[in-house]
């Protein structure tokens, strides 16, 4: 058995749960995921390159998938230890790591994101066909083809930059490690063993990916016995590079909430938690209740003024107070829209009517709320609140008779 050596980078140092990252053929680790970790402010993310790509020594024999997959277990365990459950994320052959890694050590992976992979991807002649040609010809043989295969229609012109950073990282790789993966790739199908893994998996599609088109994930999404597919508009087959923020914003829900039963609040804090762990169970809890548009336009507004008010918020009232046990949603809920009348915080007053329908209030409820702050709070401040939450709840449709 040939085990090779694997390399690993941290991508961000956060004190949280671990999510580890894999690449796909011919780039760096860094190059394809470094905007996505950016986007994780909670987790702490270790990313792994392949054999001669990136920051990777160059392989000294050929490897199949399986051997990939225990290279890649082994320095995870040496970088964090092997008592350490984590979750993973993997792009292409990263992906296909990332199966055979929940096929041979179930136990170690909490959750998985597959991406713009399969349970087989091309034929083995093609793969064959392609590491004699790198052998032949050389990395640069490859480069037109891959700015082809990588990037949806459009995106190199609006993100050259991005682009140019991954088509370097391929140009830097090695012959011997491209045609090497290459050889993995020919060997790798796991299509009748997707019923074996139980372990949680998101399935995430590019619309204009070629390589592992949409169904190619909606196999894995059905064949395992959890999973869940997601199809990104705009996207070919370098999700984490095309659309960061997305990948991002499914990674922070979906990891979340594999971290605990379904349908549960979020676990309550306690002192054990890290301050990583409390700001994920935060951003959980605040996506729930406040939706997905509303946190990301709060996040994508941060600057470097306000980013740091941002994490406070999501940690302390979200993460802090928000997935205490003590009370239910509804009745933070009442207490926090009696706060926002007294204070005559208007603003915050139209968000959280909208939240307090979502976690089950209904208007007669919120009518009630707010006759009962006239009487503790003032008439004047009743009759905005009422004026607010009128507008909010016929913004969304209600009936109000």
């Amino acid at each position: 058995m040939t085990i090779p050596e694997i390399h690993t980078v941290a991508l961000t140092r956060a004190d949280g749960p671990v999510l580890v990252v894999g690449p796909s053929l011919g780039t760096s680790v860094t190059a394809l995921w470094e905007t996505v970790a950016d986007r994780l402010p909670g987790y702490r993310v270790i990313g792994w390159d392949l054999p001669g790509h990136g920051v990777a020594p160059a392989p000294t024999a050929p490897f199949t998938m399986a051997e990939l997959a225990a290279g890649v277990l082994a320095a995870v365990d040496k970088e964090i230890g092997s008592a350490v459950r984590w979750s993973y994320a993997g792009v292409s052959v990263g992906g296909a790591v990332g199966l055979q890694l929940l096929l041979d050590a179930p136990d170690r992976i909490a959750a998985a994101a597959l991406v713009c992979t399969g349970a087989r991807i091309g034929e083995p002649d093609g793969w064959t066909g392609r590491a004699e040609r790198v052998a032949a010809e050389g990395i640069d043989s490859m480069v037109d083809g891959s700015r082809e295969r990588w990037f949806a229609p459009g995106f190199v012109d609006r993100n050259p930059l991005r682009a140019q950073a991954l088509l370097d990282a391929l140009r830097g790789t090695d012959v011997d490690g491209y045609r090497f993966v290459c050889g993995a790739l020919a060997g790798f199908d796991v299509r009748d063993r997707l019923a074996e893994i139980s372990t949680p998996v998101l399935a995430i599609a590019g619309r204009d990916d070629l390589p592992t088109p949409p169904a190619s994930l909606e196999a894995i999404a059905s064949g395992v016995v959890d999973g869940r597919l997601e199809v990104l508009d705009g996207v070919a087959h370098l999700a984490p590079a095309e659309d960061p923020e997305t990948v991002a914003r499914l990674l922070d829900g979906f990891l979340s909430a594999a971290g605990r039963d379904p349908g549960t609040a979020a676990a309550p804090i306690t002192d054990a938690t890290t301050i990583g762990q409390q700001r994920a169970a935060g951003m959980v809890v605040r996506r729930e209740v406040l939706g997905d548009a509303h946190v990301d336009r709060a996040t994508a507004a941060a600057t470097g003024f306000t980013t740091d008010f941002q994490e406070m918020i999501t940690q302390y009232a979200w993460g802090g107070i928000w997935t205490r046990p003590g009370l239910d949603r509804r009745s933070r809920s009442l207490i926090t829209l009696t706060a926002l009348v007294a204070r005559g915080h208007h603003d915050e007053l139209a968000m959280h009517v909208r939240s307090a329908i979502g976690n089950g209030l209904t208007p007669d409820e919120l009518k009630e709320v707010f006759l009962q702050t006239a009487i503790y709070c003032g008439v004047p401040d009743a009759n905005i609140a009422f004026r607010v939450a009128q507008k909010v709840l016929m913004d969304m449709g209600i009936d109000l008779g």
